[in-house]
């Protein structure tokens, strides 16, 4: 690899970085790890092609285009997080693999949720999961942190709230969101 292709996926990996708080390559080797996962099988869960996957971890591309991929990708690190407490067996990971395989992933915002209640309205699973998407993808959980520690003595609701949402388990948020709806 010469200095330029070296200095692109440095770069790429910055981005990563960035946008999903670490690079995408550790991210993806950890989800292969924890889950018992190959490439082939990881890259079909998440509805990418092995090329695909491969371009994403190595650095040859920085950004995941498909936000129904991204939603998979923090659906797998929760699942793997669920796997590793001991919350989901590894025969009810697989099933639960199957199902993330199949989600279309959509907004909330746009109403192209597959997940929803049978009046049509997003659960509340799903709009903890778009808030932290999107505090995701404007920040990396540390920067996250380090906004709320600096909010937190004036501000220590919303301190909270970054913490919880941006840098927190998705369980813990939707715990969080139902205690403040009344």
């Amino acid at each position: 690899m010469d200095a330029v292709q070296q200095e692109a996926t440095a770069r790429a990996r910055e981005l990563q970085r960035s946008w999903y708080g670490e690079p995408l390559g550790a991210l993806f080797r950890r989800l292969i790890d924890d889950l018992g996962l190959n490439q082939a099988r990881l890259a079909a869960v998440l509805g990418l092609s092995a090329p695909m996957l491969s371009q994403l971890m190595s650095g040859q591309r920085a950004k995941i285009g498909n936000p129904a991929v991204v939603q998979r990708v923090q659906a797998l690190q929760e699942l793997a997080s669920q796997v590793a407490d001991g919350s989901v067996s590894a025969a009810e990971a697989t099933d639960r693999m199957d199902e993330i395989k199949k989600s279309q992933g959509g907004s909330v915002l746009t109403g192209t949720s597959q997940t929803t209640t049978s009046s049509g309205a997003p659960t509340v699973r799903r709009v903890v999961r778009e808030i932290q998407s999107l505090l995701r993808s404007v920040a990396a959980a540390g920067d996250i942190i380090d906004a709320a520690d600096s909010l937190a003595p004036a501000h220590p609701e919303l301190a909270e709230f970054l913490r919880v949402y941006g840098a927190g388990r998705t369980a813990d948020a939707v715990a969080h969101y139902e205690s403040h709806q009344n």
